[in-house]
């Protein structure tokens, strides 16, 4: 068994050395990284992180600053597709993209790690022309009935008689009839907070008439996007990560999924889904692995490392999902979210911290690392569409200063990185290794002390035990050190069969390799010392009944 360690990364941003960094510069002036800048030395550099998988975000080919259609940014967001077959030429150093991109795959995979890429299942761009697809594969749109609003078998969703009205001007660019945004505008005046730059594709909801479903025949989205999915996971991808996939109707997800996981079992689907509601109907009948756990973890541990919400928090957050929490994907950031180390977050990578311990150690489930998150990346540049706003952006020509540090041109020789930033890429490094190099994080049982513990606030503190042996970890949310007394309850003796120590037991702290001595007892606390902003992870064998 292993534990899914996910790396996000953007490889247009990722192998880009240029610090030349003008807002809203051309490819030509700020530069542009490649895919061959994942070389096997930087692999194995992600690899040492404790990662299991990448997620080569923005690789399918997408809208930038030559297209004749609305783009947001001179480089354009990735999930404005313009082709579903081919790779993004951006990220080419070659005539042959999918040349470069298999050879990706094969060095990822020789670097002991699998493959994510996006699937953007229910826009594409406004300029949509595949030149790479198979042959006999339509585009989208080409048999549409555009005098229909809406059509069973129809890819889009239009206005007729109406033009299509921007809230920007692109020059010499027209659409009559307009069709529908792909954030649910379903009329001809999309706003500039609407992702005006892409078109909703119909899956046969009727959303004007009803939203009544339209499923049989099988509508000709459906059939166009298994074709898809088939297609990539034939060129070696191993995950595919579906973004908003609660803007498709499940029953698609039921469908495809199936068919695709029959050809390649191995595969996994990961859900952008931000309703909670809809957890168990995408996981259970939809089929996907994994779930975004945003609405849940990420921002009950947003509020505690900021101080506005109580530790205690965390142990409702999990019990709201603990049926399905095996199919929760954690993180602390992602291309969506601001980082933790910006003004608009924490302000301090270091207030990550003891969010990682909880969100990486607290159950078996997957946890999400964002590139340059593991040094401390502030993402307080102004690039240009995308502002100064926390976040890195997706759709600027960009370099991020930690990352291209990291990089040194391709060495990692690390000597471009503060003592500070290698201090924290080490931590991050040893608890997402512990991921997998310790078996009781790796497949053991979880048991939440907080209930014990009504007195802590600041900390939160869990147990995770494997066949005697017991790892205690303790995170510390608050600024300053602390000695942290912690109930250890009789049931969690009864349910593990295990004995109480009488006397003081050693335990070893698996971030710092410290031995020290503690009771773990129900009659009495377990006491140990808290670093600020981190925590502990203290093992230990214990005497079975």
């Amino acid at each position: 068994m292993q534990r899914i360690v996910i790396y996000q990364v953007l490889p247009r941003l990722f192998g880009n050395d240029s610090a030349a960094h003008r807002p809203n510069g051309s490819r030509a002036e700020n530069g542009c990284g490649r895919l061959k800048d994942f070389t096997r030395k930087a692999l194995d550099e992600i690899h040492r992180l404790g990662i299991t998988h990448v997620w080569y975000t923005g690789v399918i080919a997408h809208a930038n600053e030559s297209t004749p259609a609305p783009t947001k940014g001179r480089a354009g967001s990735p999930y404005a597709i313009t082709d579903y077959y081919g790779v993004d030429c951006d990220l080419a150093a070659t005539a042959n993209p999918d040349h470069e991109f298999q050879l990706l795959v094969k060095r990822t995979h020789e670097a002991g790690m699998r493959v994510v890429i996006d699937f953007v299942p229910n826009h594409v761009a406004r300029y949509y022309r595949s030149e790479t697809a198979p042959e006999g594969v339509e585009d989208f749109g080409a048999r549409d009935d555009r005098t229909q609003a809406f059509s069973p078998q129809n890819n889009f969703y239009y206005v007729p008689g109406e033009e299509l009205h921007l809230p920007v001007n692109v020059e010499g660019f027209s659409e009559t009839p307009a069709r529908a945004t792909g954030n649910d505008v379903f009329h001809a005046w999309p706003q500039q907070n609407d992702w005006y730059e892409t078109v909703k594709l119909n899956y046969g909801v009727d959303y004007v008439g009803g939203r009544t479903t339209h499923f049989h025949p099988i509508p000709d989205t459906w059939n166009k996007m298994l074709s898809i999915l088939l297609y990539w996971a034939g060129m070696g991808v191993d995950g595919f990560r579906c973004d908003m996939a609660e803007m498709v109707p499940v029953d698609f997800w039921e469908w495809a999924i199936a068919q695709v996981k029959a050809r390649h079992p191995e595969i996994i689907f990961i859900a952008e889904v931000y309703n909670p509601a809809e957890y168990r109907n995408y996981v259970r009948r939809g089929g996907f692995d994994y779930l975004y756990d945003k609405v849940g973890l990420y921002d009950t541990l947003r509020a505690v490392a900021c101080g506005m919400a109580s530790t205690h928090d965390i142990t409702r957050c999990w019990q709201s999902v603990d049926d399905i929490r095996g199919q929760m994907l954690n993180f602390l950031e992602n291309h969506d979210e601001q980082r933790v180390a910006s003004e608009f977050f924490a302000g301090n990578a270091e207030r990550g911290k003891a969010a990682l311990l909880v969100s990486a150690l607290q159950f078996t489930n997957p946890f999400m690392l964002y590139f340059g998150q593991e040094l401390g990346e502030r993402g307080m540049d102004e690039e240009g569409f995308s502002g100064r706003d926390g976040r890195t952006s997706i759709f600027d020509y960009w370099s991020v200063d930690t990352v291209r540090r990291w990089r040194s041109k391709g060495t990692f020789d690390g000597k471009q990185l503060t003592e500070d930033e290698r201090r924290l890429q080490e931590y991050y490094r040893r608890v997402l290794s512990l991921c997998n190099e310790n078996e009781v994080l790796r497949e053991g049982t979880f048991y939440d002390l907080m209930y014990v513990n009504p007195h802590l606030s600041r900390q939160y503190a869990f147990v995770r035990e494997r066949k005697g042996e017991v790892v205690i970890v303790v995170a510390n949310f608050d600024d300053a050190a602390q000695e942290v007394s912690i109930n250890i309850p009789e049931h969690l003796f009864e349910l593990y069969s295990l004995s109480p120590t009488a006397k003081k037991t050693q335990a070893t702290d698996l971030l710092t390799g410290t031995a020290t001595a503690v009771t773990f007892s129900p009659t009495k606390p377990l006491v140990c010392h808290v670093p600020p902003l981190g925590g502990v992870v203290l093992t230990m064998k214990c005497r079975r009944k």
